[in-house]
């Protein structure tokens, strides 16, 4: 095994920013949904507006939310809920409950909910109620006669990830423009969450602050969204320049 030898493949992870939608597109993305699958509005707005991993959006329960009347509410995200198949658990089932990603098993994440994201967890909790636990997010495979909530059993599993993938398809068809749909852009429901942390480091927020909010170390975060950080040092220098010459003075 000495004498051979491999050349190292190099693999980059950071983050294209030719999938990041803008507010704009992501809005139209959401508006989509809300037409194609209302109870998975919900779902997508979470990954745009608090950028948790869609396994963990899967998991998010009813108290985990706080969410008052006006304003900014919050997520206190627990767990990830992968889907790895029955050769890879435990007990046999193709479902998984997982801690949160990169933490011990029974720790917590919190991460603000921005005011529109507040209005989607309300009219989903209005019009389509909760699953089993108290799951939001679930395989809906009946409907009760109280506006459209689901019947409650034993196998409202979180909602699988092909009807995820199915309904972002159709949203992406339905809100982008051919060359916009032909392109990586929001390839992924995972690129919202891209988007979201895009956002954040757009709007200034500290990186460390950024990072806990989106659980990566902040070494991680630089490296992922390194190309999204080009144009926020542009924007740097441009506001430096301001506060050192603010009457615009010719060198």
């Amino acid at each position: 095994m000495n004498q051979i030898r491999t050349t190292r493949r190099t693999t980059s992870v950071a983050v294209d920013p030719g999938v990041v939608v803008n507010p704009d597109q992501a809005r139209a993305l959401l508006d989509a949904v809300l037409k194609i699958d209302p109870p998975l509005h919900a779902f997508f707005a979470s990954i745009y507006y608090a950028a948790p991993r869609p396994g963990e959006t899967r998991n998010i329960r009813k108290d985990n939310l706080t969410l008052p009347d006006e304003g900014w509410g919050e997520i206190r995200l627990r767990k990830n809920f992968q889907q790895p198949g029955a050769d890879w658990t435990d007990d046999g089932e193709v479902w998984e409950e997982r801690g949160l990603k990169h933490r011990d098993e029974n720790d917590m994440r919190t991460v603000p909910a921005h005011p529109d994201l507040v209005k989607a967890y309300r009219r989903h909790l209005e019009e389509h109620g909760t699953g089993v636990g108290g799951r939001l997010f679930v395989t809906r495979v009946g409907r009760g006669g109280n506006g459209g909530v689901p019947i409650a059993g034993p196998y409202q599993n979180p909602v699988n990830m092909k009807t995820v993938y199915r309904v972002w398809e159709a949203a992406r068809a339905g809100a982008l423009t051919p060359r916009q749909y032909a392109s990586d852009l929001a390839r992924r429901p995972y690129d919202l969450r891209h988007a979201c942390v895009s956002t954040w480091l757009s709007a200034g927020v500290d990186a460390t602050q950024v990072a806990k909010w989106a659980g990566h170390s902040v070494d991680v975060l630089m490296k992922t969204y390194a190309k999204c950080l080009d144009d926020q040092e542009n924007g740097a220098k441009k506001r430096i320049e301001a506060l050192l010459n603010p009457r615009g003075d010719a060198n």
